[in-house]
């Protein structure tokens, strides 16, 4: 008697999922605190022009101290690249401003009307900007030896924007969770791991179900100072948690169980710190301004007069000085508040599903320029 028995091709019992996969970051606050001073100091120094190789040490150290999976990210751009990208867009951008300028001249009655068609065109180049930017961004971008990559167009990205902000300003706002979605919607359709496309699968009702309460409340809290951080703080955290659990990458989906207060306390640290600073630079401005009048022996309105033109010098290049150093004790508090904490804070909610929909995957795509990015400084819109 025949005690085999067989199973029918193709009834087989599925093997169960794996686990979700965390996100681990190993980064030291204390290594970046002191990476970003540095930096900090060396851009005093080289009047901003260390920015871009700042920037580059920055998302490197975020970067590389980034693991999923046990394996963490590599950034691969160069300062060298954002400063030639920088200088070609200033070479585009410096014209527009200076035609505009001789306009306002010209035409001083005009001048009123002519600022709207200059607003509509640095926002169309800003928008384009933030698209040629992340496609800078994710080409520099590596994971286990497989580039990410993008394509589609900043143009048709910059007047989709366009589109949506027109309407989020109609609507006074209301707009702005589909507007955010369909955004995402085409930057996600448009990256590339290797071979796998992602696409974004949040929608505008569901962020909005998340925040409209904060919408309804926002005129009570631009009256009300002390409310406002705490309303961004909240509106971020919850953008935050909306834009990851739509992303996907081919089979890979990402989850995060971000709390809706997790940004309270950095939001206030940087608003203690800034206060912190800013009566430090007060008193330095009146310490200077004492000593000064106690060396010249006149009285402050005569010490500081136009008679005294002079005399005056000394306070001017004092200010500056202070002025230097407060700007650059806050660029520190914000890199390392709201770039290092945020990413650290945000990372350890995280889980990757189906990580092993990107195991087998080849590399494709090509290197974008850094023309993006140079837009981005130019406008002062560049993202991280």
């Amino acid at each position: 008697m025949n005690d085999m028995q067989w199973t029918p091709i193709g009834s087989e019992p599925l093997p169960p999922p794996l686990p979700p996969t965390r996100v681990d970051f190993t980064g030291n606050r204390t290594e970046f605190r002191k990476m970003v001073t540095k930096g900090a100091m060396l851009e005093l120094v080289t009047f901003g022009f260390y920015r871009f190789w700042l920037v580059t040490d920055i998302r490197r150290h975020l970067w590389s101290n980034t693991a999923i999976d046990g394996d963490a990210a590599e950034y691969t751009g160069r300062g060298k690249e954002l400063l030639i990208g920088f200088l070609f867009a200033l070479a585009i951008l410096v014209p527009i401003y200076l035609a505009y300028f001789l306009i306002g001249i010209e035409f001083e009655r005009w001048q009123g009307f002519a600022s709207t068609p200059l607003f509509i065109s640095f926002y169309a180049f800003g928008q384009f900007a933030i698209f040629r930017a992340r496609r800078y961004r994710l080409t520099r971008t590596v994971w286990r030896g497989v580039r990410f990559w993008m394509d589609g167009s900043g143009w048709a990205y910059s007047f989709r924007a366009m589109a949506w902000g027109l309407l989020v300003f109609l609507t006074l706002g209301l707009a702005l969770p589909w507007r955010e979605a369909s955004l995402e919607r085409y930057k996600m359709r448009h990256t590339h791991y290797g071979d796998l496309q992602g696409d974004f699968e949040g929608n505008g009702w569901e962020f909005f179900k998340r925040g409209w309460w904060l919408w309804l409340l926002s005129p009570i809290a631009l009256i009300i100072f002390p409310l406002a951080p705490f309303f961004y703080a909240e509106f971020k955290a919850r953008e935050w948690r909306w834009w990851l659990d739509g992303i996907r990458i081919g089979g890979v989906s990402v989850s995060s169980e971000l709390p809706h207060d997790a940004f309270y306390g950095l939001y206030w640290k940087v608003i203690g710190w800034w206060m912190l600073l800013s009566t430090i630079f007060g008193f330095y401005l009146g310490g200077a301004t004492m000593l000064l009048v106690k060396l010249s022996g006149l009285p402050p309105e005569q010490a500081f007069g136009p008679d005294n033109a002079t005399r005056s010098i000394p306070m001017m290049v004092a200010m500056v000085i202070g002025y230097l150093a407060l700007a650059l004790a806050i660029n520190i508090v914000m890199r390392v508040y709201l770039q290092r904490d945020i990413w650290a804070k945000v990372l350890e909610t995280v889980e990757v599903h189906n990580i092993g929909a990107a195991s087998d995957v080849r590399g494709t795509g090509e290197l974008a320029s850094a023309l993006g990015e140079g837009f981005a400084d130019g406008l002062d819109v560049a993202g991280f």
